[in-house]
């Protein structure tokens, strides 16, 4: 999955780019109505930070379609921008949770410490690692479990870093409004 989820973003790129010609991008990412059409603007951006290490790294070059989601989906697994007020640049992470999707806290897992599970599963980086809360995380997503009952709302994410040991993520600053998502992020390659 991990793959072709990566192999569909270097064919949008290059669609994007006008660098493939006689190729359609995937279907998932564009559709038939041209769902591009809603991208107003595509930036490219040099990485820093290390909280997508592995997925993205410092130093490598993404392009944000700002706007894609203004007529396209969030979906889980998305890698997206975030434009988190206590930061002047936009911060890069990966969708893990969706409105409707149930999640809680697991309690006292040994090394890991607490974890996240949604729909039933434990919440992991592209390298399979759960993710480990610590204290202060743990009470952040407990507000939102306790006052959502457990269910991401309407037009409500959780995002994360690639840092099983955490970032500056929704273990942060809590679930994110899709208004705050800036764009999707594709990595160039």
């Amino acid at each position: 999955m991990f793959w072709i989820f990566f192999s569909n973003l270097l064919l949008l790129s290059a669609f994007l780019k006008g660098g493939l010609t006689g190729v359609m991008a995937p279907a998932n990412l564009i559709s038939s109505d041209d769902k591009a059409s809603c991208v107003k603007e595509i930036k490219e951006f040099t990485v820093r930070g290390g909280s997508m290490t592995d997925l993205i790294n410092q130093g490598e070059k993404v392009k944000i379609l700002f706007g894609f989601y203004d007529c396209n989906e969030i979906a889980r697994g998305d890698v997206v921008a975030y434009d988190y007020k206590g930061n002047s640049n936009l911060i890069i992470k990966s969708v893990k949770g969706l409105p409707g999707d149930h999640f809680k806290i697991i309690e006292d897992q040994g090394d890991a410490g607490a974890i996240i599970e949604i729909n039933g599963e434990t919440v992991s980086n592209s390298k399979e690692e759960p993710y480990s809360l610590d204290e202060q995380e743990k009470k952040m997503i407990a507000l939102y479990e306790k006052d959502y009952e457990g269910v991401i709302p309407p037009n409500s994410y959780l995002i994360l870093g690639n840092l099983a040991s955490g970032s500056i993520d929704s273990t942060r600053f809590g679930l994110v409004n899709k208004k705050e998502i800036a764009g999707k992020v594709l990595k160039q390659y």
